[in-house]
């Protein structure tokens, strides 16, 4: 990060605390999706009183989605050429994205993408945890979904679990505890958004729990079936 833009994102987190703290809904949980079908969910390109707003923030299409006509979609479009908000790709959620993701059990993050544009991308999840303050822990998915030109609606999967992220700032399991902020991001390498014309579309955001959860939850299912057939079984004979 450059020095006027990192200058330029502390005032912004400091003269904004208070609307982070105010829509901060700790809501993260499994199974939590948004489809935009009913609107942006609480995505934005930048937050505070003004927001300082980019020229093209995040916007709602209400056709054309991985589910065909009729299936809404966010599209994401940057402009290049400077480094402040709207000519990096950068889409962020400081509400129900935020929360405690380890207690939440939420380990993976889903979602379908397509390269709208004309230039490659390379698409990521960052997560911050500034609150009256700059973060004192962020991290970026080590893993990047690389989009091609003309690359089609792709689903794809994130490994959010501490282990998976690239640190950028502090700890990646007290951030995961505590994230405040989740950006979806154009980033070649596991770090800072940077400058790029481009366009994304976003759909289908979903919280996962990890593969032995839901092994754990099926056990647990199955045993529960079990003994109300043996329970069953001993009433009849």
């Amino acid at each position: 990060m450059t020095l006027t833009a990192g200058l330029t994102r502390t005032a912004l987190l400091l003269a904004t605390g208070i609307f982070l703290g105010a829509t901060r809904a700790d809501a993260v949980t499994i199974g939590l999706t948004d489809t935009f079908n009913g609107g942006l969910q609480n995505w934005t390109t930048s937050l505070g009183p003004g927001g300082g707003v980019p020229p093209v923030g995040p916007t709602r299409i209400s056709s054309g989605g991985p589910g065909g006509a009729g299936d809404a979609y966010m599209a994401l479009t940057a402009i290049g050429g400077c480094d402040r908000p709207g000519c990096r790709l950068v889409a962020m959620n400081p509400a129900q994205w935020a929360g405690d993701y380890l207690a939440a059990g939420v380990t993976r993050i889903d979602m379908d993408l397509i390269n709208l544009g004309s230039t490659a991308l390379t698409i990521r999840l960052l997560f911050e945890d500034p609150l009256l303050a700059p973060p004192a822990d962020e991290a970026v998915t080590t893993f990047g979904a690389l989009l091609p030109v003309g690359s089609g609606w792709t689903h794809v999967g994130f490994d959010v679990s501490p282990a998976a992220l690239t640190t950028l700032l502090g700890s990646n399991t007290t951030l995961m505890s505590n994230v405040t902020i989740m950006r979806i991001i154009h980033a070649p390498a596991a770090g800072e958004p940077v400058s790029v014309v481009g366009s994304v579309g976003v759909d289908n955001i979903r919280a996962v729990p990890e593969p032995l959860t839901i092994l754990l939850g099926a056990t647990a299912l199955a045993g529960i079936a079990a003994r109300r057939v043996r329970r069953r079984s001993a009433i009849r004979y």
